[in-house]
C-alpha cells in the first residue's frame, strides 16, 4: 500500500466520520440559530450596529441522508480497488 493510498483512506474515514455525526446532531437538535450582523453605523463618538438572530431547520431526511452516505463510506470507500 503506497502513502498515497493510505492517505487516502484516512481522508475518506474522517469525513464518512463527520457525515454520520453532523446526521445524527440534525435528527437530535432539528435547527440551529446563528447572529449576523445587518447594519453599523457611526454617529460622532455613538456606534450603532444590529444583529439578526437567524434559524435554521434541519429536515430529517438531510440527517438520514448524512448518516446513510457516511455508513457508506465507510463500508465502501475502505475497500481494495
Amino acid at each position: 500500500m503506497t502513502i498515497e493510498r493510505a492517505l487516502n483512506m484516512k481522508e475518506t474515514k474522517i469525513a464518512a466520520v463527520v457525515l454520520i455525526v453532523a446526521g445524527i446532531l440534525g435528527l437530535v437538535y432539528g435547527s440551529f440559530s446563528y447572529t449576523k450582523e445587518t447594519h453599523e453605523g457611526k454617529l460622532g463618538p455613538i456606534e450603532l450596529s444590529v444583529k439578526e438572530k437567524e434559524s435554521v431547520n434541519v429536515p430529517v431526511w438531510v440527517g438520514v441522508g448524512a448518516i446513510v452516505a457516511g455508513g457508506a463510506l465507510l463500508l465502501i470507500g475502505g475497500g481494495k480497488r
